[in-house]
């Protein structure tokens, strides 16, 4: 299977340009999320360290982090 994770890294102050990565799943070696103990925060990190490098993601408010978290350890680890 070729399952990846998609990451779109708006840059600039008018957000116009995008930078977008594809990793394979297969290719993530470590993880972390990070938030404030709430379900919706604004402040929710996630961090990938990859063969390709090593990423630092703010997360949308609108996500669940902790779902997401799961989603995709179950991704991972599978």
């Amino acid at each position: 299977m070729n399952k990846r994770i998609i990451i779109f890294d708006r840059q600039g102050l008018t957000g116009k340009k995008i930078e977008i990565y594809s990793i394979p799943y297969r290719s993530i070696d470590m993880w972390s999320t990070e938030n404030a103990g709430k379900l919706f925060d604004i402040d929710a990190e996630l961090e990938l360290w990859t063969k390709a490098g090593h990423f630092k993601i703010n997360v949308d408010k609108k996500c669940n982090i902790r779902e997401f978290d799961t989603i995709l350890g179950n991704a991972i680890l599978d």
